[in-house]
């Protein structure tokens, strides 16, 4: 009886929740991002966009009177976490969610979320399935995979013909579906892979994996996965006198890549957004970060704008109802944010999508960048 007793009280009170941000309270928002975990490089950037977004909200009187109460759950970049702190941000009365970072994590996240009515944008999760299932409540601020692939898979068979290209992926949501939509566009313009090989993230001795990569003689390793096996792998490639170029995808967007891989990520080839720290438009924020010591790189800027698509949403709608905040999304209105103009198609994806390559190479500082470093396709 106390424990039926104590669960109606919580639904109770998060009736209450709900109901007090209908009538004018602050609007939770919930920040769901691994910082902790392997790729919390990943997940600070989400929290320290998100939260700056908040901030500069609220200091500028929130959304018609309305402020933002940021609601935090750390993932760990975990499946199974995420969905604990999906439950707990839904229990908590939060009707909008940022994040999570990956894949891995945003999918199954989003089934609760959709149970509970929530809408979630995520800024970083681009693996195709997010937004495929048919669900209302699934947006993003950055591309999909099959994007992504189409611009890397067409770079490799243009600049890399006739060359031998190995394909590795850590078995993530988020990396085998990078590689495999970046080996679709390769054979459909006629070139092949030499190797398509899966490796256990986590791991730091991948040195049977450069063997194999060393034995089948490859020039390019595309490897789809994150910044950290990413740096691992080129390692050991250069230490056993592998020269192959490493090209891979948006996870290998932190700083830490460089730290790790050392001086051999010099030339890795990467496909990424156009830096948003470039925009007029946010040149403002980028400053707000910088007097904080921090740099909006990679996603930071892109979790900002998963911000200010909500905020736009509610501004227009006079809700924070999940439902409601979806359908005004869905209906294609041009959002301007740090990263540009925004607007949704049916699925939740972006109308304008644009990915780009880069290169990592080393500075008049002696500094090993992307930025500014920028190639065309």
């Amino acid at each position: 009886m106390r424990k039926i007793l104590s669960m109606a009280i919580a639904g109770l009170l998060t009736i209450g929740a709900v109901q007090a941000q209908d009538k004018g309270g602050p609007v939770k928002i919930g920040i769901s991002a691994g910082v902790t975990g392997p790729y919390a490089a990943f997940g600070v950037q989400v929290k320290n966009g998100a939260s700056q977004a908040i901030e500069d909200i609220n200091k500028a009187g929130g959304i018609k009177g309305r402020l933002f109460e940021p609601v935090y759950g750390d993932d760990a970049s975990d499946p199974k976490q995420g969905v604990s702190v999906a439950n707990k941000l839904a229990a908590e009365g939060v009707k909008m969610v940022v994040g999570a970072f990956a894949s891995s994590v945003s999918i199954p996240a989003s089934d609760v979320y959709f149970d509970a009515g929530i809408i979630q944008v995520t800024p970083s999760s681009t693996n195709v399935k997010f937004t495929e299932r048919g669900l209302w409540n699934t947006f993003r601020t950055c591309g999909r995979d099959d994007q992504q692939g189409v611009v890397a898979g067409t770079y490799l068979a243009d600049h890399f013909k006739g060359k031998r290209i190995a394909f590795v992926h850590d078995k993530s949501a988020y990396g085998k579906g990078l590689a495999q939509e970046t080996q679709l566009t390769l054979k459909a313009k006629g070139g092949k892979e030499v190797l398509f090989e899966g490796v256990n993230p986590g791991e730091k001795d991948y040195s049977a994996l450069v063997s194999k990569l060393k034995s089948a003689n490859v020039d390019v390793v595309y490897y789809g996965g994150f910044h950290t096996e990413a740096g691992l792998i080129l390692r050991q490639m250069r230490d056993q006198g592998l020269k192959a170029t490493l090209v891979g995808g948006d996870g290998l967007a932190p700083k830490e890549f460089v730290q790790i891989a050392g001086d051999g990520a010099e030339g890795t080839l990467m496909t990424f957004s156009p830096d948003a720290r470039k925009n007029p438009n946010a040149q403002a924020v980028v400053a707000a970060f910088k007097a904080k010591n921090i740099d909006p790189d990679a996603y930071t800027l892109y979790a900002y704008a998963a911000v200010q698509v909500l905020a736009r949403a509610v501004a227009e709608t006079g809700s924070s109802e999940g439902k409601v905040l979806a359908d005004w999304l869905h209906q294609g209105q041009t959002i301007e944010t740090v990263v540009g103009p925004i607007a949704y198609d049916k699925k939740g994806d972006l109308t304008r999508p644009d990915y780009v390559i880069y290169a990592w190479k080393k500075g008049a500082d002696g500094r090993i960048d992307y930025a500014g470093n920028e190639l065309a396709p």
